[in-house]
């Protein structure tokens, strides 16, 4: 019997195009097999020994003769490319609104709208990467007080601003106006709010980023779980996506070495429910992102060893960010289901899940919350013998 799940999300883990990928301009996109030939090859002993190798062809990474996990690729139905649709369909929750393309910034009429809210000039306004927007403009943000605006070229509207130039409370509440007021017609359903500290030369973001997002308009698991009584986590920008939703506690966005450790740590004190965590593990540059994940996978086995009987601990992503897009904008992509826990199965194929949504099903299965209306469970696959 299955008492407790953790679940964790590398944020751009993608694993191969989706069939549909063409449409989002990410055809033969495969975010972790270019970065590993990009270096030479990854080392991921940990990931390799749950069933890595055997989800996708990844220079470095072996195809196990006995996994101690199972696996499997998971798709997107959902319409879109984000962190939002990624984290919603995982809960069950599915979205057929792609919303408005914004790929060279945002137009005349919506940068007023910024700059009346916020009571700044707006500079940058491009489809974008943060680093990017940061190397380009950090230096005339902490000149004249301006607002940094970037896209991911869909319905997300990244901001940003020194500390020093608007504290951090005010910045905030003027990003919940802004998501109100870019809802319709612009379909913006996202605020994502990157306050920044540092002296000139030093310009950084923030370890406290904030995402202010429309609540789904239909029930997830986290509300579904909310009403059998569940105890709920969100650690990262999970409860954000959420606007909260259904969490007994979220744990703000910090690095996501700090971040795993505290799941970590929770597994001593929480003895039940769910734990999901947004790891921003991957960055821009191929190298750093690269030791990034070895340094993940190194990490992992002290969180594994904290599993016990009546644990199931999920690997996967939210969407892909393939390196070879100029922007480093998600990616349409699958994402890997790797599935691990005492007393579970182990080598099995879970196979090419056509939704993400079945983790959301197999999860409110494994903790008896009841049924959502959507897609598969993969949870008889997961129960050894």
């Amino acid at each position: 019997m299955i008492t407790r799940v953790i679940v964790l999300v590398i944020d751009g883990l993608g694993v191969g195009a989706l069939p549909d990928a063409a449409e989002y301009g990410d055809a033969g996109t495969h975010t972790l097999s270019r970065l590993a030939k990009a270096v030479g090859g990854l080392t991921l002993p940990t990931l390799e020994a749950l069933g890595l190798g055997h989800i996708t062809e990844i220079q470095g990474v072996r195809v196990m003769g006995q996994p101690e996990g199972c696996f499997g690729r998971f798709g997107f139905l959902s319409k879109g490319v984000d962190s939002i649709v990624g984290y919603w369909e995982m809960a069950g929750h599915l979205t057929d609104v792609a919303g408005p393309l914004y790929p060279h910034g945002f137009p005349p009429d919506l940068v007023a709208i910024l700059t009346r809210t916020f009571g700044r000039k707006v500079v940058g306004n491009r489809r974008s990467s943060g680093a990017a927007m940061l190397r380009d403009y950090a230096e005339e943000q902490r000149l004249s007080g301006s607002l940094i605006v970037w896209t991911d070229g869909r319905r997300t509207c990244h901001v940003a601003i020194h500390e020093r130039a608007m504290s951090r409370d005010e910045f905030f509440q003027r990003c919940r106006d802004a998501r109100k007021l870019l809802k319709d017609p612009w379909g913006i359903w996202r605020m994502s709010a990157h306050p920044l500290v540092g002296d000139a030369g030093a310009v950084q973001f923030s370890p406290h980023p904030r995402e202010f997002v429309l609540e789904p308009s239909g029930p997830t698991m986290f509300d579904v779980l909310d009403r059998a009584g569940q105890i709920l986590i969100g650690v990262g920008k999970v409860g954000d996506l959420f606007s909260g939703r259904g969490f007994t506690r979220s744990v703000p966005v910090g690095h996501w070495t700090t971040l795993l450790t505290d799941v970590t740590g929770m597994l001593k004190k929480v003895p039940r429910g769910l734990i999901v965590a947004g790891l921003d593990v991957l960055e821009e540059d191929v190298a750093k992102s690269a030791a990034s994940l070895h340094d993940f996978d190194r990490r992992l086995p002290e969180l594994l060893g904290q599993l016990r009987p009546g644990d199931l601990l999920i690997l996967t992503g939210d969407h892909g960010r393939d390196i070879t897009k100029a922007d480093h904008v998600p990616t349409r992509e699958y994402v890997p289901l790797l599935a691990t826990g005492p007393k579970l199965a182990q080598g099995v194929n879970l196979g090419v899940r056509a939704s993400i949504a079945d983790l959301g099903h197999t999860i409110v299965e494994a903790l008896q919350g009841d049924q959502l209306p959507v897609v598969e469970s993969f949870l008889n696959a997961l129960r050894a013998g």
